[in-house]
């Protein structure tokens, strides 16, 4: 299992949010890139950017700092955050982005999201973002009647390759993930499953890894120093 740490830009700064609320941030640094070479440093084999002013405005804002961080580390880097179009998967991939995440395409333009998952296959990752089961879009400003799992059958059907799913409720709140619904999700669909939100021991990994997610995202926990990323990136590796 991999873990994943979060690199949040919004204005510039490496942020986190509390339940995805932008009135409730905490900046943690004016220097994402370093940040990104820190966890790196530390044993990340992945990073997770997500663009939160190009989620909120519907296309990504900070391309210049997220190339920056392509050129800064030497492990793969997934991003979300506004990514809808077809010309803006080209772009970033064209900044040297491994693995493009949509969310909000994925969860209101069926036909589109099909489109995107044909055109580039394990280079798109479906978001899902649920909040107490339904799907939240737009950067989480707004939550949908669409159920979370039915969403992720739908994905698959479409092509999804592997689904990032985040409970909302439980993001930067380090009370632990909500392993029932990512449970859920794991039986509910036949594709990898890369878990977020509330990451904050080494026992929520333990648990993770039991439900068999492929990957875990930890965003807060390691900039409150909550979560060890080497001790952290040692147990996920473990068989």
């Amino acid at each position: 299992m991999e873990m994943i740490p979060a690199i949040d830009l919004k204005d510039g700064r490496c942020v986190r949010l509390l339940q995805g609320r932008f009135d409730q941030e905490t900046v943690f640094s004016d220097d994402p890139v370093s940040i990104a070479r820190k966890w790196v440093q530390a044993g990340a084999p992945r990073l997770h950017v997500v663009d939160l002013d190009g989620a909120k405005q519907g296309k990504p804002q900070h391309l210049p700092v997220i190339a920056e961080i392509v050129k800064a580390v030497a492990v793969p880097v997934q991003l979300g955050g506004g990514i809808r179009e077809a010309e803006i998967v080209r772009s970033v991939i064209g900044l040297g982005i491994e693995r493009v995440v949509i969310g909000t395409v994925a969860a209101l333009n069926a036909e589109k999201a099909g489109r995107l998952f044909a055109e580039f296959g394990e280079r798109v990752a479906a978001g899902i973002d649920a909040r107490e089961g339904r799907v939240a879009i737009r950067g989480w400003q707004e939550t949908t009647d669409q159920s979370a799992i039915e969403l992720g059958r739908k994905l698959e059907n479409l092509g999804a390759k592997r689904i990032i799913f985040t409970d909302i409720t439980r993001d930067g709140m380090l009370s632990g993930p909500n392993f029932a619904s990512i449970e859920e999700m794991v039986r509910a669909v036949g594709i990898p499953i890369i878990a977020s939100g509330g990451v904050s021991r080494l026992e929520d990994i333990q648990r993770l890894k039991e439900i068999g997610v492929e990957g875990a995202i930890v965003g807060k926990a390691l900039y409150t120093g909550d979560l060890d990323l080497k001790a952290a990136c040692r147990l996920a590796e473990e068989l």
